[in-house]
């Protein structure tokens, strides 16, 4: 027998009585689950740069990142999808090289009648005022003061210096995501202009340069985070993302990541995105005429999945819904139907549907595991319940396996019931007799 503070050599008469806690749990709570948001902040945020923070709540995410920031609308609807899980922020500056992305709405008939008109930006909902006769430049002037009232929106509004009747929108932040801020007016069907009211919206363009993540994912690169949320889409960095979730993948590192994305477009467009990625380690869920900017549907997919993979990794998420104020789904008509999300889960695009009062529920979220070495078809990593049930799996054998004891002093170690027997047990008590393996078999198979 070994201890740790008895030495094995002494001679003194009497009881010596020491504990471990070594064996005191075995497989109790499972694998730890930590949320990683990566994005950008405003400058009246105080948190820094590529060092990571932790996130209490919106309030508190206010304060750290700057109320209408991207970070503080990914953790609002974070939360409203997942109370719980412990949340870590990592902010990245705005790149020296972007642009901010830039709209406009313009009013070019007066309303016939008084009413009253509900612009939605980002899924969030301004109302102005509008008089029978009411000149086009003061409604302009209206909304560009309704629009700067709410600190929480992701623009800042100016009336143009050449058309009064033009309202222009900027992001307040730089990079491609800008362009993803959907301006409609109205969005449930018994919202209606006032009678004659006519204005047109111009689409938020020109965002360009997204930061570089490849330093915020350096600066963490030793740090156990199991899920994480990334707003940006473009190539560079979902290459990094890729090599980053392979790396901690391998059997030396052993510390489980996968990334959540929202990507907005057509059919079309979807599927060319989807098609030009393998990646096993991250998630993409789509969405097309959402008023919610592909972020926040990242943010709410995050949340979810990080909460159920903790209760369980091989739950398929089927069903599950989005926080239904944060996540506004498209209108019926922009819905896709079953057999086009079934062509973009054949192109490694996660999806949904919407039930009849708009709230959306998750049917199959995949990876974008597509292909395999030799280029053929591959579905082995396509479930992300089978990621989620391998790290799972393979979290408590370092601690109740890897010991310092000296197992192989006594050969009667090897015989049925012991070292073998100890990491059946192990894995057996993980995966709580081997149901979530099942039920992960009956879904691939299914």
């Amino acid at each position: 027998m070994q201890f740790d503070t008895i030495p094995i050599d002494l001679r003194t008469a009497g009881q010596f009585v020491e504990f471990n806690n070594s064996r005191a749990t075995r497989s109790g709570l499972g694998m730890p689950s930590r949320i990683l948001l990566l994005g950008q902040a405003l400058a009246a945020g105080t948190a820094t740069a590529l060092q990571p923070h932790r996130i209490m709540s919106p309030d508190h995410s206010a304060q750290l990142h700057g109320r209408g920031s991207m970070m503080h609308a990914m953790v609002t609807t974070l939360r409203a999808a997942n109370a719980g899980t412990e949340l870590w922020g990592l902010i990245m500056a705005d790149d020296v090289a972007g642009q901010a992305a830039v709209g406009a709405v313009t009013f070019t008939i007066a309303a016939g009648a008084a009413g009253t008109a509900a612009l939605y930006i980002s899924g969030r909902r301004v109302r102005i005022a509008a008089a029978a006769a009411q000149a086009t430049t003061s409604l302009a002037t209206a909304l560009a003061a309704a629009i700067n009232a709410d600190a929480d929106l992701p623009v800042t509004a100016a009336v143009d210096g050449v058309d009064a009747s033009k309202v222009i929108l900027t992001c307040r932040w730089k990079g491609e995501t800008g362009n993803d801020i959907d301006i409609r007016f109205n969005h449930y069907e018994d919202e209606k202009l006032p009678p004659g009211l006519a204005a047109t919206v111009t689409a938020m363009i020109g965002g360009t340069a997204n930061p570089d993540i490849e330093d915020a994912l350096a600066a963490v690169a030793a740090d156990w985070y199991t899920d994480v949320c990334c707003p940006y889409t473009d190539s560079a960095n979902l290459a990094a993302l890729d090599a980053e979730g392979e790396r901690r993948f391998g059997g030396t590192v052993m510390m489980e990541m996968h990334t959540y994305t929202g990507r907005s477009g057509t059919y079309g467009e979807l599927a060319t995105f989807g098609n030009a990625r393998n990646g096993k380690h991250v998630t993409h869920i789509g969405a097309y005429g959402s008023p919610t900017p592909s972020w926040e549907w990242a943010a709410a997919l995050t949340g979810i999945c990080a909460f159920e993979a903790k209760q369980d990794p091989a739950r398929p998420l089927q069903t599950l819904s989005m926080p239904r104020l944060r996540v506004l789904a498209p209108r019926p008509s922009d819905r896709f139907d079953l057999p086009t999300r079934n062509l973009l889960l054949k192109d490694g695009i996660s999806d949904w549907w919407a039930g009849d009062d708009g709230t959306v529920y998750l049917d199959n979220i995949i990876t974008g595991w597509q292909r395999n070495a030799y280029g053929l078809e591959d579905t082995s990593y396509l479930q992300i319940e089978t990621l989620k049930t391998l790290g799972y799996m393979r979290w408590p054998s370092g601690g109740d396996i890897n010991r310092h004891r000296e197992v192989f002093a006594d050969l009667a170690l090897f015989l049925p019931g012991r070292i073998g027997g100890q990491r059946a047990d192990v894995l057996a008590m993980s995966v709580r007799d081997l149901s979530r393996v099942i039920k992960l078999v009956a879904k691939r198979n299914g």
